[in-house]
């Protein structure tokens, strides 16, 4: 179930006159790393020392009871999807508290998913403040209960709303400057976008879309966009470079390219709008500390991803494991994917912050490995120790594509990052670990 609160819109606080001058109003402001000058400005205060004893009028008396008696509802450790209420303090500090110095706030779209949350862990690591957007459909409330466990104080604020809602999409932006945005938020089943290719259009790209056109509203200029192989499609040379001709073949991968396309326009007229682009492969893992880890929801397991029906086998969840697709043109068959560590993927987000520019860059993420589908299952059935039950099915997924692999030559050269969880059972141990330890969730 969703966490919900009572705690009344800060809004409805600027109603009440007596209040007003209290509150400084938060202005839209250029993105960038926060510099002194701007949390100068938002750690200031208008309160009156003069509003003391019998100075102080009754209609200002009233009014700051209530605002007292809020801030004490808040500092109580309430927390709520409403979006003004953050774990762990019950705002954000737009400051170092370890004493390095302070990157940022960075709004993660997409951070209750499996990605998004590790990489919010990572960022908590690296000194920013976090606010994360999610509106659950798909992400895991679970997640974002870990990630305020271990927050540090000030660093997370989560808001519960959907990129495609415009009112929702601004709670993100408001409160507090925004420095980057790190957009994760997206469905991502192929077999699904075929079946519903319109949910894809809306949810991918013309999400995308409003999220640009609010950014720009709120001049929030640094946007890292997390895309996919899967705008590739076929390809016919292997690996993959960044210069490998786009030609997908499920609106997954299409929707993905277009909201690739809109946000290389958008930068074109907006010299000021730095961003970068990560196509990623397959990814799977899990934290290796085993803090974190992958769980869809068990209505959506059949559009699952290999890794998640192997585990939801191994622990007797399903009766058995569905190879889809045994004639493709490859070593054994089925399809060949390059599975990449969600901790390395997460590594790559961190290396390009600092990178993104106008017009964006643009970098493959993967392990340049390329494993078939059969050799996935084999290694998982060694890893679990489980006799795993496999049907193999001749007919392939709608959608699938036969081989890729990524030839990360340059993101290695530009920015020194590769992948570090390259051997396949180590990385699957690292998953395997936590989804034994939570055969039911979070």
């Amino acid at each position: 179930p969703r966490l919900t609160t009572c705690v009344p819109p800060l809004a409805l606080l600027f109603t009440i006159p007596s209040l007003a001058s209290l509150f400084g109003r938060g202005e839209p402001r250029r993105g960038g790393l926060l510099g002194a000058e701007a949390r100068g400005r938002g750690s200031g205060s208008s309160s009156n020392s003069s509003m003391a004893g019998s100075t102080m009028s009754s209609e200002r008396v009233g009014g700051l009871a209530v605002f007292l008696t809020v801030l004490l509802y808040l500092g109580s450790g309430s927390t709520g999807g409403g979006g003004s209420v953050s774990a762990a303090g019950g705002s954000l500090q737009l400051s170092s508290n370890d004493g390095r110095p302070f990157p940022g706030h960075v709004l993660v779209t997409g951070g209750a998913g499996f990605i998004g949350s590790h990489a919010t862990m990572r960022l908590f690591d690296e000194g920013w403040a976090v606010t994360i957007i999610d509106n659950f459909s798909r992400g895991n409330p679970g997640a974002v209960d870990v990630l305020r466990e271990m927050a540090p104080h000030g660093k997370l604020r989560v808001v519960d709303g959907d990129l495609g809602v415009p009112a929702e999409l601004r709670k993100g932006f408001t409160e507090y400057p925004v420095d980057l945005v790190i957009h994760f938020a997206a469905i991502a089943y192929v077999g699904e976008s075929v079946s519903d290719p319109l949910r894809y259009y809306h949810n991918i790209t013309s999400n995308t879309v409003l999220l640009l056109e609010t950014m720009k509203k709120f001049g929030v200029n640094k946007l890292v966009y997390s895309s996919t192989c899967a705008t590739y499609g076929n390809p016919e040379v292997l690996p993959i470079t960044e210069k490998t001709p786009t030609n997908p073949i499920n609106p997954y991968g299409k929707a993905k390219l277009y909201a690739e396309m809109a946000i290389r326009d958008f930068t074109a007229v907006n010299k000021d709008f730095d961003a970068a682009i990560l196509r990623y492969f397959n990814v799977f893992g899990s934290d290796p500390e085993g803090r974190l880890g992958e769980y869809p929801r068990p209505d959506l397991r059949h559009h699952g991803r290999i890794s998640g029906a192997c585990f939801d086998a191994a622990l007797g969840l399903i009766p058995e494991l569905v190879v889809m697709g045994t004639d493709f043109p490859t070593k054994d068959g089925s399809c060949v994917r390059d599975f990449i560590h969600v901790t390395d993927l997460v590594d790559a987000h961190i290396a390009v912050i600092t990178h993104v520019a106008n017009p964006p860059v643009l970098y493959n993420v993967g392990t340049g490995q390329g494993v078939s589908v059969r050799e996935f299952t084999e290694a998982c059935k060694r890893v679990t120790g489980a006799k795993i039950r496999i049907r193999e099915q001749k007919e392939s997924r709608p959608g699938d594509y036969a081989e890729v692999y990524a030839d990360v030559s340059k993101i290695k050269n530009e920015l020194g990052w590769s992948a570090k969880f390259t051997n396949l059972e180590e990385s699957m141990g690292h998953a395997w670990r936590w989804r034994a330890a939570h055969k039911n969730g979070y």
